[in-house]
């Protein structure tokens, strides 16, 4: 397989572990990383997907990523896991699914980055060199990597400073996840991180309302 179709996951959890699967049924060699590659959830997922499917830390999984890098880690840690991460994501996307929140005084949860700022607006000044793309993270893992399973169109929003960077992520949506263009919603530069990761506490209330994760927002307007 071509090195054009190389998939790095930042993060070993049900997110960076759905992700990965799901990119290895449509084609692609995915890597998972976390901090150490000896990580139980790493290993067993790696034996369990095959050939296609490997286990590294996060430098050799962002390395290892030439399509698209993916930061699936726990959204309160992920700064310390990119931090020196700077020359093997130069000049890459980076697709930011995380959201920094803090779950330890119940739901819903609280975010753990004060207002005016963002974590991806963090990681995009951490990383300079590399186009940051704020998307997934308004979804559940399920939806994410199945868009279908909610039967309405339904809006994914995104955000980033390149425009290129943005239709590079739109593009490996849809060819390998499997979401249609009407489907994004693009809210502008990397700043726009704010209100997609204010809306995540709102999201986990809707599942507990809903009793299910299959939601989603239409966005409408006059």
């Amino acid at each position: 397989m071509s090195d054009e179709h190389r998939i790095g996951i930042l993060g070993s959890g049900d997110v960076a572990r759905g992700l990965g699967t799901a990119l290895l049924r449509a084609g692609c060699q995915v890597m998972l990383g976390a901090r150490t590659a000896n990580k139980d959830a790493l290993l067993s997922w790696a034996e369990e997907n095959g050939i296609d499917a490997r286990a590294g830390t996060f430098a050799e999984a962002a390395e290892f990523g030439t399509e698209l890098v993916l930061n699936c880690t726990a959204g309160a840690h992920s700064l310390t896991a990119l931090a020196d991460l700077g020359d093997a994501l130069r000049g890459k996307t980076l697709l930011d699914v995380a959201n920094p929140l803090d779950f330890s005084q119940g739901m819903p949860p609280r975010p753990t980055i004060p207002g005016g700022d963002s974590l991806g607006e963090q990681i995009q000044r951490a990383l300079p060199e590399t186009q940051v793309v704020k998307g997934l993270n308004t979804v559940a893992s399920a939806v994410m990597v199945n868009p279908s399973a909610i039967p309405e169109l339904h809006h994914l929003f995104l955000c980033g400073n390149d425009a290129a960077a943005k239709a590079r992520v739109c593009a490996f949506l849809r060819q390998r996840l499997g979401w249609q263009e009407t489907s994004f919603l693009d809210l502008g530069d990397i700043t726009a991180a704010r209100t997609t990761e204010a809306y995540a506490p709102l999201l986990l209330q809707l599942f507990a309302t809903l009793q299910t994760p299959l939601t989603s927002i239409r966005v409408v307007h006059g």
